[in-house]
């Protein structure tokens, strides 16, 4: 007599399933709302405008290397009170 064996629906689940909350997506907007500011402060004529050759890159800077990348580290603390006392 044969026995049938029953396959095993394994049900994987990806660890970053709840990585990405709503302040994430509200820095990530944010960081592209400044990106947009930059690149018009950049367009603004004449070319050699102090506000397009100095304010301008420092705001794409801090942009692309500080707020977007924020927005994907940035992980809610968890508050645990089993501590023992």
């Amino acid at each position: 007599m044969k026995k049938k064996l029953k396959s095993a629906k394994k049900i994987v689940q990806s660890p970053f399933k709840n990585y990405w909350s709503k302040d994430n997506y509200i820095i990530l907007i944010l960081g592209l709302v400044i990106l947009i500011i930059g690149y018009f402060l950049l367009s603004q004529p004449p070319w050699d405008n102090p506000l397009s050759l100095t304010l301008a890159p420092i705001v794409l800077l801090i942009a692309y290397l500080a707020i977007i990348p924020f927005s994907i580290i940035y992980r809610k603390k968890t508050n645990n009170n089993n501590d023992n006392k």
